[in-house]
């Protein structure tokens, strides 16, 4: 018995070691080694070196001169990544309706007679979804350039630089990083005041 309870220690120590403390080291300093931006947060940061934003990671745009990002569910204000989450609103779900609606309406405001992009008033299953459709890109074209003092072709361009194909060429669809291209028009313009 003595025996036994002395191997179940010694494997439980030795399992802790490994395990818990050697490949966690391990795989994280490969990550360092290999992919250190991927193993930070893909951070942007300013001249300065304070933190902007992650790659990664949404924010919420509200002033006329940026895109804005779509809708998110996770925290109180959106974005918080210690409350990652969807709605879990059903589609027959009427506050889920009520405030797709009234999403649409304000953006078919925006934009008369222009159909309004579903991400633009969908969250993410996350809540932290960094990224918008080309579609949702172009619908609010007119909006910033008009405040930015910009041509639309210019912002278009803007927005052909900022988007990413589908993965490996094939797998998913085609999307627009909102941080990077915000911080793009930052770089060519400032905005009107």
């Amino acid at each position: 018995m003595r025996k036994n309870f002395l191997t179940a220690i010694l494997m439980t120590v030795v399992t802790m070691l490994l395990l818990g403390l050697a490949y966690p080291l391990a795989v994280t300093m490969l990550a360092q080694f290999i992919f250190p931006d991927t193993a930070n947060g893909q951070l942007i940061r300013a001249e300065d070196g304070h933190i902007i934003g992650s790659r990664i990671i949404g924010q919420t745009f509200t002033s006329p001169a940026y895109f804005h990002s779509r809708p998110s569910a996770a925290g109180v204000v959106g974005y918080d990544a210690n409350n990652s989450s969807g709605s879990n609103l059903g589609p027959t779900n009427q506050k889920l309706i009520d405030r797709v609606k009234a999403d649409a309406a304000k953006l078919q405001a925006e934009n008369p007679g222009a159909t309004v992009p579903v991400d633009l008033v969908t969250t993410s299953g996350s809540g932290l979804d960094p990224h918008i459709s080309p579609a949702a890109a172009e619908f609010q074209v007119r909006r910033v350039a008009r405040e930015r003092g910009l041509s639309e072709a210019q912002v278009r361009d803007l927005i052909s630089a900022n988007t990413s194909g589908r993965q490996l060429g094939f797998w998913g669809e085609p999307v627009v990083n909102v941080l990077t291209l915000n911080l793009s028009l930052d770089e060519i313009k400032t905005v009107n005041k």
